[in-house]
């Protein structure tokens, strides 16, 4: 379908109101999950970094006690 004007392509044969709000309708419902998604995402990766780090001290701290397990042992045995 070819339009004459610009002005006939926006009216869309009388259609226009409501194809131009479905397409805004559209638009903003995207957006939104758009920035939901990007927001999710962000803060699945800020949890993983705090797991990272929260299993990297729990490790310092096993390897630590067992040294201290060692240690003591060797005291007990002098």
């Amino acid at each position: 379908m070819q339009f004459s004007s610009f002005i006939d392509f926006v009216a869309m044969g009388n259609h226009g109101f409501y194809v131009w709000i479905s397409y805004g309708f559209t638009i903003v419902c995207l957006t939104i999950l758009i920035l939901l998604s990007l927001n999710s995402q962000k803060t699945i990766k800020r949890n993983i970094i705090k797991k990272l780090h929260r299993d990297a001290k729990l490790q310092k701290a096993q390897v630590k006690y067992e040294q201290q397990q060692i240690d003591n042992a060797a005291d007990i045995e002098l």
